[in-house]
């Protein structure tokens, strides 16, 4: 019955229908007063047309925040006009307003009722002018009768229903506003989500990474502190290095996440050799084997998918397996395939799972590829192949 309607606005209605009042009505009076013949204006007459003023345009001035009282209004008002014994007057355009406020602003069922209006008062009005008020053509016999009432049918049909149209033209641009803000809205939301789902990637790749070498590092350096303390400070160096450095992305991943701009890390195939480094200063020997080599310079969303599954593949190797890895790229002219093998430890009779996997796979579906990481036997097997069409 209501809608929801800001103060400033309804006060411009309100303000907008005083002054439409305050102008049509004494000329609605003036059109129909004594000047024009017409001596039965005052009185109750003039009464009549200011009380049926007063209620279209207090349809008007609601017609924004309650389109379903306004349309109400405004019948009222022209029931009494007719009741009075008037035609057409000047305040008669605030009929016009109402019909457009029910189509712009009203709900679906007030914008039928507005058409149905829009229909219905034209027949009433042709009618009313026809046999109340003797409008007609000629000697005024029934065929001139019906001439006329047809005529005044079309032009009130044409009036009542442009009215209507209009209104229903912007509903549909209101409509199209909403629908587009709403789209923006969810495409903002989207991209949100998709930044985050990414960071929340690279933090885990460089954290579960960083923090596999890590253990490695110091379970070794426990061991040989006291037979070799020299391979224990070697180990404590490695730590060292590979926590500064975990540091360093991690913070501008936070500095990503505050400010809404950079691109985080972004490692490329340069950066494999130094992961490989760290590797085996876990104590781990990757034997890595490239066949065919890169033709050329890949994409870098390729480049960052291939260092992200493999630092994925080989900190899983780091904690769940032996030691022995086996890691091949072959790089095709339509694509990459990366297979990764690792032997798992006896201890874990589990399948190796959880955030890691889920997000090689999504490295992979990302750029358009695939990733399968499954247990065979006594190995952990980690296959992705990924597209890259022409190298550049």
């Amino acid at each position: 019955m209501i809608r929801p309607l800001s103060r400033t606005a309804l006060v411009l209605d309100i303000v907008g229908a005083s002054l439409l009042f305050i102008v049509f009505t004494p000329m609605s009076i003036v059109f129909y007063g004594p000047g024009t013949g017409n001596t039965d204006i005052s009185g109750p007459s003039a009464a009549a047309v200011v009380i049926a003023s007063l209620l279209m345009f207090g349809g008007v001035a609601i017609g924004r925040l309650a389109p379903r009282l306004a349309l109400i209004a405004a019948w009222v008002g022209a029931v009494l006009q007719m009741l009075a014994g008037f035609g057409p007057l000047p305040i008669d355009v605030a009929i016009l307003m109402v019909l457009y406020a029910t189509a712009a602003w009203g709900s679906r069922r007030v914008l039928w009722w507005g058409f149905g209006s829009a229909i219905g008062g034209g027949f009433v009005a042709a009618t009313y002018m026809v046999i109340v008020n003797g409008v007609a053509f000629g000697t005024g016999s029934g065929w001139d009768k019906i001439t006329a009432g047809t005529l005044l049918l079309v032009l009130s049909l044409l009036a009542l229903g442009f009215a209507w149209v209009c209104g229903l033209l912007w509903r549909v641009i209101l409509r199209s506003r909403r629908t587009r803000a709403a789209q923006l809205q969810a495409e903002s939301l989207a991209a949100e989500e998709q930044e985050r789902v990414r960071i929340a990637r690279d933090m885990h790749d460089i954290v579960a990474h960083s923090l596999a070498v890590v253990i490695a590092q110091a379970d070794g350096a426990r061991y040989a502190a006291a037979a070799k303390p020299e391979v224990a400070t070697e180990a404590l160096g490695t730590i060292a290095q590979t926590a500064r450095g975990a540091l360093s992305d991690v913070r501008l991943l936070l500095t990503q996440l505050r400010h809404r701009q950079g691109d985080g890390p972004q490692p490329t195939l340069a950066d494999l050799e130094a992961l490989f480094a760290q590797v085996r200063q876990a104590g781990i020997e990757p034997r890595i084997t490239i066949d065919p080599t890169p033709p050329g310079e890949p994409p870098g969303a390729i480049q960052l998918a291939v260092y992200r599954i493999l630092q994925e593949a080989l900190t899983n190797a780091i904690r769940h397996g032996d030691g022995a890895v086996d890691v091949h790229l072959a790089w095709l002219p339509d694509r990459v395939d990366i297979q990764v093998r690792n032997t798992v430890a006896r201890e874990q009779t589990a399948a190796v799972g959880g955030h890691g996997l889920i997000g090689m796979r999504e490295r992979a579906q990302l750029v358009g590829g695939s990733l399968q990481a499954e247990r065979q036997g006594a190995q952990f097997v980690v296959r992705a192949t990924l597209p890259i069409g022409e190298s550049a």
